[in-house]
């Protein structure tokens, strides 16, 4: 049965795919919390990529699902992907939209509130998102080709929500550079819960004892993995790497051996990693910030970037340490600076504890009964 406000409207959930595992999915599944049988409007759905929670919701899918190929790879499927938008029409009164590119343009009927994760960073960051020029790559080529066509498009999606809601603050000012919109920041939750069961990663059994570094990423160019292998090589520092992506070729290739990589990890198996994590190691430049929240939930402290998302998450001082450049050098002398520090643990975790779900949900309804 949908779910109702307090008014007796009904609410809809949209999301722009779901094919990966990441902090968007993980909002989601956090709004579907929130919201208890709203269904979720996507383009894609392949249950095999994505968190396994997805399979006991309402999952409604656009035509283009029964494509295998797209359904397994949403990057293929980019210059189509705005017409799967335009053809998806959710019903409900109300539908808060988590997107990154895709889900603000679905044709609602009722009214949208868009969570936005970050304008698309294939139109508005094509540089960062490709890990060089535009014109550098065959899959540049490609974007450069669909990328005016597919801005004018973003531009009139832009239009559709009655309210937008950012992540954080670099993101509300991105919104306001990409559409002239002012955003409300409203930070988004993390759901590792450390007293929830754990399991042990066979392939990390024998660093358990000791500790390790830890990075949990999407392997992409701009996610800068690289740098902390680069920064970690020749010394006796260990890392882990979690993540899968485009670039996990290339950054398998790479690994020294202090470094172990591992994938599609169960969140009990995550919560056992970072439960064993010396520090959270967080390079990129980020929309939000997830990871350092998630591993403070344990008491981790991290080694972050300092820009970004990362000045929202991350009180420096407190819960973490920043790193001016993403370069190999200063996260080194940044991940000796805090294992030197004496960390307060139960200071990091109640940093953790104001970035809750039911925070997170009691915002957004509070902003769903405004509309």
């Amino acid at each position: 049965m949908t779910h109702r406000l307090q008014d007796g409207r009904t609410v809809g959930i949209a999301h722009d795919y779901l094919t990966q595992r990441g902090g968007a999915e993980r909002v989601v599944l956090a709004l579907a919390r929130a919201f208890p049988g709203a269904p979720v409007h996507t383009t894609l759905y392949d249950p095999d990529s994505t968190y396994p929670e997805f399979a006991d919701l309402d999952v409604r899918v656009s035509a283009l699902n029964r494509v295998g190929p797209l359904r397994r790879s949403h990057r293929a499927a980019l210059p189509v992907l705005h017409l799967a938008s335009e053809a998806l029409t959710p019903t409900e009164d109300v539908v808060i939209a988590s997107t990154s590119g895709w889900a603000h343009g679905f044709h609602a009927t009722g009214d949208v509130v868009a969570y936005c994760h970050s304008p698309a960073r294939w139109l508005y960051q094509s540089h960062e998102y490709l890990g060089g020029p535009l014109w550098g790559s065959v899959r540049g080529l490609g974007l450069g080709t669909v990328r005016p066509m597919l801005r004018r498009w973003d531009a009139r999606a832009a239009r559709r929500p009655v309210r937008y809601l950012a992540n954080s603050r670099i993101v509300r000012q991105r919104i306001a550079d990409a559409y002239g919109i002012d955003a409300t920041v409203v930070p988004a939750p993390h759901s590792m819960d450390p007293a929830g069961p754990r399991a042990p990663v066979a392939e990390l059994a024998d660093w358990a004892e000791g500790g390790y570094h830890l990075v949990v990423s999407r392997l992409l160019p701009y996610k800068n993995v690289h740098v902390l292998l680069d920064a970690i090589r020749g010394t006796d520092h260990r890392l882990v790497v979690v993540g899968s992506g485009p670039d996990r070729d290339r950054i398998h290739a790479h690994l020294g051996e202090g470094v172990r990589l591992v994938s599609h990890l169960t969140d009990d198996q995550m919560r056992w990693v970072y439960a064993h994590a010396s520090l959270l190691l967080a390079p990129s430049l980020e929309d939000y910030g997830l990871t350092p929240i998630e591993a403070a939930a344990f008491g981790v402290p991290s080694v972050s970037l300092r820009a970004g998302g990362y000045l929202d998450t991350v009180d420096e001082g407190v819960t973490g340490v920043h790193v001016d450049l993403p370069e190999p050098g200063p996260f080194l002398h940044g991940i000796e600076s805090a294992l030197a520090r004496p960390w307060d643990r139960d200071a990091i975790r109640a940093h953790a504890a104001t970035f809750s779900e039911e925070r997170f949900a009691e915002r957004i309804r509070a902003v769903l009964q405004e509309v």
